[in-house]
């Protein structure tokens, strides 16, 4: 199999798989009736941190980006490859963000069939909204984009760093960053962190036949695209000048 294809199974695949555990966690405890009701936060942060985890593992082939914001991040960084073997060129930088964004998609989509009867079973438009994608707790658009840009340099420049470790630290190291992360800088937006996790699963909600779904709040979804990618930005420059 080529380069293109090696990405685009690979990275499908893992963000697919990402998106299946952490979208899936947010339903569990969200929606009406299931076994996992009102599990509460710190379910949701080891649920998204293990969801990453598995993500990584099983895109291990291309580097397991499964993030728009960490591709931008190695690009930023003057990394030669994405992944032993995998050069840094146009058509690849396309294709790990198509990937991401189909796997993203399909992961949500597996959710949704997964919790059908539960989604019908919630009335409010809003909490199945939550379960796709991300919200602020407040409102304020200038002040959530810092927020994201923020946790998302956070996780990026870190993983650059874990790239730099001898000891090779890997998926585990990689999980509880994204636990931290959101412990303490999820409050504000519900850290996305990543244009894919947010933006997929937001076209899947606007599809798909969800009963009294509402609206899939658009007004909002630049704001955890355009944070991330500025974020990962930052953390590839500050990388590259401070290390």
């Amino acid at each position: 199999m080529g380069t293109i294809g090696t990405i685009l199974l690979s990275e499908i695949a893992g963000t697919a798989m990402l998106i299946v555990l952490g979208v899936g966690v947010v339903a569990n405890h969200a929606l009406n009736k299931t076994g996992g009701h009102g599990g509460g936060p710190l379910m949701i942060h080891w649920g998204w941190g293990l969801a990453v985890f598995a993500g990584v593992f099983v895109a291990y082939k291309t580097g397991a980006h499964l993030n728009p914001a960490v591709t931008v991040g190695l690009l930023a960084s003057g990394a030669a490859e994405y992944a032993p073997g995998i050069p840094v060129t146009f058509g690849t930088t396309i294709t790990y963000f198509a990937a991401e964004m189909i796997g993203a998609i399909l992961g949500a989509v597996i959710v949704y069939l997964a919790y059908k009867k539960h989604y019908d079973e919630t009335p409010d438009g809003p909490t199945k909204l939550g379960t796709f994608s991300t919200a602020p707790g407040i409102r304020a658009y200038g002040w959530n984009l810092v927020t994201e840009i923020i946790a998302t340099f956070v996780l990026v420049f870190v993983i650059i760093q874990f790239g730099n470790t001898p000891s090779g630290l890997g998926p585990l190291a990689v999980a509880l960053l994204v636990v931290a992360i959101g412990a303490s800088l999820g409050g504000p937006t519900g850290y996305a962190i990543n244009p894919a996790r947010d933006l997929g699963p937001r076209i899947a909600h606007a599809l798909l036949p969800i009963k009294d779904k509402g609206s899939s709040d658009w007004g909002y979804a630049w704001v955890p695209v355009v944070g991330p990618v500025i974020g990962g930005i930052l953390a590839g420059v500050a990388s590259l000048v401070f290390f």
